[in-house]
């Protein structure tokens, strides 16, 4: 009976908002357009694909800015997939036997707070001129794509599913008809996605594939993942599978993850990127699969832990004994793993996600990270600019009280930015974005008051005029009774802008800047990961 007047009751609340909302004549508003404002510096990029046969072509997808294609070697990008509804891209293939013909997967496939989600498969069949939607919607992430060298018609999509839910429509679907039509060929459970698929390239019908068990939960840094996947392998165009346990880290050794690749110039070799519940490692067969050796005592190419951002193998398509690892390094390796020397980026650095090299030319090369897609045509020696890609992931979004204006926000993996609503030559370029001190997962707040000081992170204050970045966090929070998430709100008031507010498991007030913070509520949060029994999956 409460249960029912409560309902009723915020029934009637809502219909009452509803009714006494503010109206307002929709031709107000009628000749308001969106406009990019940038910064001009890229973000988080899982995915590169390149066209073989025309070695300037390339794509990218990013985890939340779409397609984009290059056709002058990266020199200039352009975005091909913003009239689609979604912008969270996991996986784009471009078809060997025709590459007017692209697949994306929606959806960023990966097993972290901070992510999102697509809805499905799409299909360009000129070149990213127009896509269509194909289906596995219920998807959700879409981790990669493969396309069989022969026909352009048959591939193979791994699907995640749900990241924080059970789901049916997980697993490895096959389609044989362009993606009309999708049938399951590799699955376990509604826990249990399909993360990997890799396709022989002189042999098709043999095809290895992965499985990964893994959900989150409501809450950040909680998270699900049982050994119940593994690699696998078919060798009748994945209508029959069968386990890969050699020399593999087992469901025993808690295996969770792992990403595939196969030498082109020498399909029997194959290396592999694995994660267990103990650490991660690079292993490599020299028979197609049968057997497998940990490759390589060197720590440094695994690093990256699992969770979608599991280290990624590419081989060199004309030297089998020459891969790549795209992790938190791009490492790169002639003697067939054992020993390994960085490529590009700096430990700590850049977080590289995906390589694709040429099969033609193995010195033209597109590698992505979480600073976006950079090639290169000499093997290394020099790079395009990942400063003219607009992809940046940017966070919760505060504008000023300048004139122009300027909109600020953390940046994933990138520290901050504030951006001027409109340039002073004409044209917003690289000039008018600077980053402001914040640290990147969170708010960039600027004061009310003075549009020179802008707020953020747990806390700093940045002052445009000196460059100068000041820790003003409360002295408290540094105690072993207080916990902040990544993305903690700092918000000024709206009744008195003087007074800041900043959530930890606590909530903080100022009003002097950050000069002095008074503790105004009680501990809000549980003081422990133990997960409460309610919540537990079933």
């Amino acid at each position: 009976m409460k249960r029912t007047a409560a309902l009723l009751l915020g029934a009637l609340s809502g219909a009452l908002c509803f009714a006494f909302a503010p109206t307002y004549d929709a031709r107000l508003f009628a000749e308001m357009r969106w406009r990019g404002i940038g910064p001009m510096r890229a973000g988080r990029t899982k995915s590169a694909q390149g066209v073989a046969g025309q070695p300037n072509v390339f794509y990218i997808g990013v985890c939340n800015g779409g397609v984009w294609k290059t056709t002058d070697y990266g020199r200039t990008w352009n975005p091909i997939f913003d009239e689609q509804p979604t912008g969270s891209i996991g996986s784009l293939a471009v078809a060997p036997s025709n590459p007017n013909v692209i697949y994306v997967g929606s959806g960023e496939g990966l097993q972290r707070p901070d992510l999102s989600t697509g809805d499905g498969v799409y299909k360009s069949t000129d070149a990213g001129k127009t896509w269509t939607h194909l289906g596995l919607r219920d998807g959700q992430q879409i981790p990669q794509i493969a396309v069989d060298p022969r026909n352009a018609d048959k591939l193979f999509v791994a699907v995640l599913g749900h990241p924080y839910g059970p789901n049916a429509e997980r697993g490895l679907y096959r389609s044989t008809d362009g993606g009309l039509s999708f049938q399951k060929v590799l699955g376990k459970d509604e826990n249990t996605g399909a993360s990997e698929v890799q396709i022989d390239p002189t042999h098709p019908d043999t095809v290895y594939a992965a499985l990964w068990e893994a959900r989150q939960g409501p809450w950040e840094n909680s998270a699900w993942t049982d050994a119940g996947g593994g690699m696998f392998k078919s060798t009748d165009g994945g209508t029959t599978w069968r386990a890969l346990t050699n020399g593999i880290p087992s469901g025993a050794d808690g295996f969770t993850q792992a990403n595939i690749a196969i030498s082109p110039s020498n399909t029997s070799r194959l290396y592999a990127s694995i994660a267990t519940s103990n650490g991660t490692g690079i292993y490599r067969s020299d028979d197609a699969g049968e057997h497998w050796a940990r490759a390589t005592t060197d720590a440094r190419p695994a690093g990256r832990i699992g969770g979608g951002d599991l280290s990624v193998p590419t081989v060199d398509p004309k030297n089998p004994d020459t891969v790549y690892v795209a992790s938190t390094v791009t490492w790169k390796s002639t003697d067939g793993a054992k020993t390994w020397t960085g490529f590009r980026g700096a430990p700590g650095g850049d977080d590289y996600q995906r390589i694709w090299i040429n099969p033609n030319n193995p010195d033209i090369i597109l590698n992505v990270s979480d600073q976006g897609a950079i090639i290169t045509v000499n093997g290394g020696t020099t790079w395009s600019s990942w400063y003219n890609q607009s992809t940046a992931q940017m966070y919760h979004v505060n504008a000023d009280n300048d004139f122009p204006y300027r909109v600020c926000s953390g940046q994933q993996e990138s520290g901050s930015a504030c951006i001027a609503s409109r340039g002073n030559y004409g044209q917003l370029t690289f000039r008018e974005w600077t980053p402001v001190g914040v640290e990147e997962y969170g708010y960039a707040v600027p004061d009310p008051l003075d549009p020179n000081i802008i707020f953020g992170g747990k806390v700093t204050r940045f002052d445009r005029r000196t460059g100068q970045v000041e820790n003003v966090a409360p002295k408290p929070i540094r105690g072993p009774n207080y916990r902040t998430l990544r993305t903690a709100p700092v918000v000024f008031s709206q009744a008195d802008p003087h007074v800041m507010f900043f959530a930890a498991n606590t909530l903080f007030r100022t009003a002097d800047g950050g000069r002095s913070w008074k503790e105004i509520s009680p501990d809000l949060t549980r003081k422990t990961w133990e997960i409460p029994s309610p919540t537990r999956r079933a």
